[in-house]
């Protein structure tokens, strides 16, 4: 318990200098936040930060060695996901190959916060515990697969009325999110990630909302119902990669940071 209240306060850092008025001629305005820093205390904490606010420094595409062109920019402090109909076209008329985001680094234990705004109706989502090797070895190629902290538009996208676990903050096709409480569309909301040994958790904007653990009977039921009940090792842990997903939709992603835990 004590470790999870350390967690806690140190992923609301720059959720609670939002919302404090430190500005004697009025409130603070979320512009006027410094994004994509540490604070001292993060930085004795051991944060890291996977995006620095300006470039795509410790990211790739997955099964690339570069970022895929033209699909993914950084646009005032945020990586963003260029919707796949605005992407200009190539001089041959076909489409240039999109595909998700991919950390260099590989993670097994630790804590991921972020922040991400959606687009209206849009998808998308952030992977954690995936084999790049596993991921190219299935259709689509470019595509990541691991477990999915879902980013979804609830009110007017319809994977929504497929299912719960197709929801905002969901552990994607496995369980469904409780308690949430989400921003409207077009304002950002604070995920939080914890993996540590089997133990898995969804945090959105300062609330727990789902808990899991693997290599129990509870979640084998699970898988076998699931999207990914054929694919062999899929909810396996392991040392695995960071995933912004390319799901056409416009996302934003910014406040990237993790820090890694020791069981």
């Amino acid at each position: 318990m004590v470790l999870l209240f350390v967690f806690l306060t140190s992923c609301g850092i720059q959720q609670e200098a939002e919302s404090t008025d430190q500005n004697p001629t009025g409130p603070k305005t979320k512009d006027a936040v410094d994004i994509n820093i540490l604070t001292d205390e993060e930085k004795a904490e051991g944060w890291i930060l996977l995006f620095d606010g300006k470039s795509f420094d410790g990211w790739r595409g997955l099964g690339r060695e570069g970022i895929p062109e033209r699909h993914w920019i950084i646009e005032d402090g945020s990586i963003k996901k260029v919707p796949s109909k605005d992407v200009p076209l190539q001089e041959d008329g076909q489409p240039l190959a999109g595909g998700d985001l991919i950390t260099i680094q590989t993670f097994e234990n630790f804590e991921l916060c972020f922040e991400w705004r959606i687009s209206p109706a849009g998808n998308s989502g952030a992977k954690y515990n995936v084999s790049e090797e596993m991921s190219t070895a299935h259709p689509p190629k470019f595509a990541g697969l691991g477990f999915e902290y879902q980013i979804l538009d609830d009110d007017r996208h319809l994977d929504a009325l497929v299912s719960d676990t197709h929801t905002a903050a969901a552990l994607y096709d496995l369980i469904a999110p409780k308690s949430k409480s989400l921003h409207p569309v077009g304002e950002f909301n604070t995920a939080r990630i914890v993996l540590l040994g089997n133990h898995g958790e969804h945090w959105l904007n300062g609330v727990k909302v789902l808990e899991f653990d693997l290599d129990t009977s509870e979640m084998d039921a699970l898988m076998a119902s699931s999207k990914y009940k054929d694919i062999e090792d899929f909810a396996k842990k392991r040392k695995g990669h960071i995933v912004l997903q390319d799901h056409t939709d416009a996302v934003w992603f910014r406040n990237i940071k993790i820090r890694i835990i020791e069981p």
